[in-house]
């Protein structure tokens, strides 16, 4: 079971990760506009391309070592592991990426949010806020510790759900024939 949790959850945090490198990377080195809703979009998609190899890595286990048959909470077990490893390489490849090649991705983004809200004709009261919330943020993401604890939240609950899914729809009492 180990070596299925580790080469299943390998895969997927590499997929999720380099997939996200490239997303963030294209914003991070654009001059101009960008469309972050689109690129947010594109980043929950790579995630579940990535944990689809949750269901496999379930599927896998059960029908060539277990027999053709799982209960839910192996099931669940299994594909928790599969997504903490791959989230856990996600976390760690954003913040090597974060701190080392687009230290100013906070401001780049805090700016896009002001511009978003001069745009859609926000009070300057409101814009203060905003821009002061997002300064408060990018202070905050400046600490490693908190971007990997937001960076987590951020993914694990998609493979969490991705997990309850898998569980309930390859768990089998009795091998069929």
């Amino acid at each position: 079971m180990r070596k299925n949790i580790i080469i299943y959850g390998l895969i997927a945090g590499i997929v999720v990760s380099v997939l996200m490198l490239i997303s963030v990377n294209s914003i991070s080195h654009r001059e101009g506009n960008f469309d972050y809703n689109r690129s947010l979009l594109i980043g929950y998609a790579s995630m579940l391309i990535a944990f689809s190899l949750v269901y496999v890595g379930i599927r896998n286990y059960r029908d060539k070592y277990n027999g053709g048959v799982i209960n839910f909470g192996k099931a669940f077990k299994i594909g928790i592991m599969i997504v903490l490893i791959a989230s856990t390489i996600y976390v760690v490849a954003w913040l090597i990426d974060y701190f080392f090649f687009i230290p100013d991705f906070a401001e780049k983004y805090s700016a896009h949010m002001h511009d978003q809200l001069r745009a859609s004709g926000a009070s300057q009261v409101e814009i203060d806020k905003q821009t002061k919330e997002m300064a408060d943020m990018a202070t905050m993401l400046n600490n490693p510790f908190y971007n990997a604890m937001m960076t987590y939240v951020e993914i694990l609950p998609v493979g969490l759900v991705v997990t309850l899914i898998s569980s309930l729809i390859l768990k089998r009492k009795s091998a069929k024939k």
